[in-house]
């Protein structure tokens, strides 16, 4: 039986998240603060995601999918290494990473999450 379709955070243009049948959308997550280096716009990235696993009542322990778009090629290491210290060991999602120009030219990073509920 379907659990329904509730969506949060609606804008005109899209939600931030959709919970559907036991499984969490994320849109794609960006920094709030364009100005942070690499590190800091994937800290910010990584806590909303946080914060809208927690609003789902899940967390990152229960991420099926991330897909990550990044500006530079050459900001991997640095973004991995903010990632790998968020992650807890035994934890890591499938993932692809994608070099991509995103909709604004301040974001070096963007993610996309689905998750178990």
């Amino acid at each position: 039986m379907s659990q329904g379709l509730r969506r949060f955070h609606v804008g005109d243009r899209l939600s931030e998240m959709t919970i559907y049948n036991g499984t969490v959308y994320l849109a794609g997550q960006v920094a709030s603060d364009a100005a942070q280096d690499i590190r800091g716009q994937t800290a910010q990235v990584l806590a909303a995601i946080d914060g809208l696993l927690t609003e789902a009542g899940t967390d990152k322990a229960h991420i099926l999918m991330c897909q990550i778009f990044i500006k530079d090629l050459a900001d991997f290491p640095a973004m991995n290494a903010v990632w790998d210290d968020w992650l807890a060991p035994g934890d890591a999602p499938p993932r692809a990473t994608v070099q991509a120009n995103l909709a604004r030219a301040e974001w070096k990073v963007e993610m996309v999450v689905t998750a178990a509920t």
